[in-house]
């Protein structure tokens, strides 16, 4: 493996990719709209061209399951765009039921109409990823010299073993960092085990 490959894997990813506050429009937009938007902004996300990042599907579903505060006229705020980001975000790692626990304070205030700023918490989460992005940068390559040095000193040489332990150390990394989001949740989200 080669380092020059997975810098350019690493930058390649976009995995900093985020619909920011200012890609959103302050007046409402219909379903098509919203569609469209997250196509413009998240495409590159994508692994493979026929993918889709959003459909009107999923916006039903997510509405039904009360992912969403009541869409009015057929129309969406700036607010339903923020959290069906987060959705697109959280859905990679979290099953939709944990996600609605998430959620389900948000679309409570707004549906019974209380003050909450949706929008500084959003700009809040944007900040964090961005520094979550330099520090999976970083990790990432730390990885690959850790995992480069380990593979001389157990004397295993190839390319296919390199690649296939890096990629297992990714998914086992990314299970440990779910499997600790799934224990905050049932920690300080889900009534009664507080």
């Amino acid at each position: 493996m080669k380092k020059e490959n997975i810098s350019d894997i690493i930058e390649n990813l976009n995995a900093d990719q985020k619909i920011k506050l200012e890609d959103i429009p302050d007046l409402d937009l219909y379903m098509d709209q919203v569609i469209q938007l997250f196509e413009s902004k998240l495409s590159s996300l994508k692994r493979k061209e026929e993918d889709k990042v959003l459909t009107k599907t999923m916006i039903n579903n997510y509405a039904k399951a009360k992912l969403l505060m009541s869409i009015k006229n057929k129309k969406y705020s700036k607010e339903h765009l923020i959290l069906m980001s987060l959705i697109y975000d959280l859905k990679g790692s979290l099953s939709i039921s944990d996600i609605k626990v998430l959620l389900d304070n948000i679309v409570q205030k707004y549906e019974n109409h209380e003050d909450y700023n949706l929008r500084e918490l959003y700009k809040t989460y944007l900040e964090t990823s961005n520094e979550d992005s330099k520090e999976f940068k970083t990790s990432v390559r730390n990885k690959e010299e850790n995992l480069t040095n380990l593979l001389r000193e157990h004397n295993i040489q190839g390319d296919f073993e390199e690649n296939f332990l890096l990629i297992c150390s990714m998914i086992s990394m990314s299970n440990m960092y779910r499997r600790m989001g799934e224990a905050l949740i049932d920690k300080f989200f889900i009534k009664g085990d507080k």
